[in-house]
């Protein structure tokens, strides 16, 4: 099976249905840090089913308005909606439908792997019964196992990925919002994170990414949005703002054309 090959007609057969609502609703998201914009207008829409890469370069704006997603940080104007619950009004109902991967996990260092995922599945109130097969299902794909009563603090980047990723699973979250997911993680890794983030989308929730592997976003991806100077340039089901180009040829000629109107 190759799970990098995208499933469209099913996301948009689901997200086609005349009564779904998107389960994650950007609505002209702004937010300054002084005089800089760092999002500007942002509005968007994930469906169930979606799996919805974000890309751009770095200072785009990728992490600000993700870390605004997830309740991490604040934001000057517009509305984010989780599964028609505002962010602004209703912050722990959405904290409640969603999970958040970090770019950079900040975890519990004096815990070890089994003592954190327990303390995320008791946040979440996951039965005992339930929450152990969740774990050990995914602790065994990612090839976790063996560490799991090793404290974090002994973790590499990547076992700190995984750790966090397993965590963000184990109550089937809505919505999943990972920043960077791929980073640190080995190319077996990687295969099955792919494979474990296609399967959630494919019982209804929604996988929303930011990512520089532009190969990965293209192959995985139902829908792309491209970001630059806090702004949305390109948006919608990643074949029509492919077309026949590779998503990386997109992206670059998007940054060629700017240069040249600034010239």
């Amino acid at each position: 099976m190759d799970v990098t090959k995208r499933t469209a007609p099913q996301a948009e057969n689901r997200s086609a249905a005349c009564d779904v609502a998107p389960v994650l609703a950007v609505r002209d998201v702004v937010k300054t840090f002084g005089e800089k914009r760092a999002v500007d207008g942002v509005t968007l829409d994930v469906m169930p089913g979606d799996i919805f890469g974000f890309v751009g370069h770095n200072g785009a704006g990728k992490t600000t308005l993700i870390r605004a997603i997830v309740g991490v940080t604040g934001f000057d104007e517009g509305d984010i909606r989780i599964a028609g619950q505002s962010v602004k009004t209703d912050a722990l109902a959405c904290k409640r439908m969603c999970a958040y991967v970090p770019d950079n996990p900040d975890i519990y260092e004096f815990l070890t792997g089994i003592q954190y995922l327990n303390y995320i599945a008791d946040i979440f109130e996951v039965p005992a019964d339930l929450r152990r097969e969740r774990i050990e299902a995914s602790a065994d794909r990612l090839g976790l196992t063996s560490a799991l009563g090793d404290l974090v603090s002994s973790y590499s980047h990547g076992m700190r990925q995984k750790l966090v990723l397993i965590g963000a699973l184990v109550h089937e979250p809505k919505l999943l919002v990972l920043d960077e997911p791929f980073v640190g993680l080995d190319p077996e890794a990687s295969f099955h994170v792919k494979e474990m983030l296609r399967e959630l989308a494919d019982r209804g929730s929604a996988v929303f990414f930011s990512s520089h592997v532009l190969e990965v976003v293209e192959k995985l991806c139902d829908k792309v949005a491209i970001i630059k100077q806090g702004q949305l340039r390109a948006c919608g089901p990643t074949a029509e703002v492919v077309g026949d180009e590779s998503l990386e040829d997109v992206f670059l000629d998007m940054i060629d054309r700017d240069r040249r109107d600034q010239a």
